[in-house]
């Protein structure tokens, strides 16, 4: 109890009779550490560290424990020690000039996505909504070459997964609605086109983030991807879908909800493995109406969802 009250009446001697204009050493020193001095000699700290100046050795105290007590200003937080930065490749594995040519050449893929969908969006502001819509049914095969090339020349990366992530964000969460935005102009009112198009950027934006941190499933989709709800809206601008605005308006609303939905969606590479037979019924349609073939199949692949969730709630 004697020593720990010693120790308090030590450390609350403010040393006194300092004139303001008179010049120390530590003056000169950077800012940081004359604050730190500043406090040392204010609150007496500086004479616990020297054992000459009458400090009792039998107080054991150590560096430590008077840096314990040194007040901390929030305007000057105490400097941390950051460990260096270490420089992660963006190409995993072996880094010779061949796989790096093949890593260039699947960012390209990525990148021509995306500045297709900028040109889309130039299109659109422009009232070339056709044209508009068929620069999006290309970022849509780009999209999916750029994956299927990384995995068959063994440079998939994280850095490749984000930098498509964002390619689609652009190309199908912005220019994706912005075409269907300048389609439906003088169709239907302002505010409805821009309510359902703000859909649509809002959930794609939402899909895109789930799919980053969710586990992958090789069967379904979590709801429906966003390449495939571009790849139908940019189809329906680019055939010209002979429907009233109003409709258009609730399948775009419709097709944004589903993207944030978990309703299991197939898989393309489930859908090849179909029966050929399967095949031959839109193949027909489409020689005779492509119209209406294209409307029956986005409103059967969009009630599949439910079904199927529905047949493994049944199941499990």
């Amino acid at each position: 109890m004697r020593r720990s009250s010693t120790f308090a009446r030590q450390v609350l001697l403010v040393r006194v009779g300092r004139r303001d204009g008179d010049l120390h050493p530590t003056d000169l020193t950077p800012t940081e550490h004359r604050y730190a001095d500043r406090q040392r000699r204010r609150y007496g700290l500086d004479r616990l560290s020297r054992p000459t100046l009458g400090v009792d050795p039998t107080l054991g105290l150590d560096r430590a424990d008077i840096d314990a007590v040194v007040p901390v200003s929030p305007a000057m937080p105490p400097m941390a020690q950051v460990d260096e930065a270490r420089s992660i490749p963006l190409l995993p594995g072996e880094r010779t000039m061949v796989r790096r040519m093949k890593f260039g050449l699947v960012n390209a893929c990525t990148l021509a996505s995306l500045m297709l969908g900028m040109l889309a969006i130039f299109l659109a502001m422009q009232g070339e909504v056709r044209m508009a819509a068929l620069c999006l049914i290309a970022c849509v095969g780009f999209d999916g070459l750029d994956g299927a090339l990384a995995r068959r020349l063994g440079v998939a990366s994280p850095f490749g997964a984000q930098m498509d992530s964002l390619a689609d964000m652009c190309s199908f969460g912005l220019a994706a609605p912005v075409v269907v935005y300048a389609s439906l102009a003088g169709s239907v009112s302002t505010a409805a086109a821009a309510v359902a198009c703000a859909l649509v950027a809002a959930c794609a934006a939402i899909r895109l983030a789930r799919f980053n941190v969710s586990p992958k499933d090789g069967r379904f989709f979590c709801g429906v991807p966003t390449t495939m709800a571009a790849a139908v809206l940019a189809v329906t601008v680019a055939i010209g879908l002979p429907v009233p605005g109003a409709v258009l308006v609730a399948g775009v609303a419709l097709l944004a909800f589903a993207m944030v939905s978990s309703f299991p969606y197939a898989k393309l590479a489930r859908l090849v493995k179909l029966p050929p037979w399967l095949w031959l019924a839109p193949v027909i349609g489409a020689l005779v109406d492509i119209r209406l073939t294209f409307a029956l199949i986005v409103v059967g692949y969009l009630v599949s969802g439910p079904v199927l969730w529905l047949r493994q709630r049944r199941t499990a």
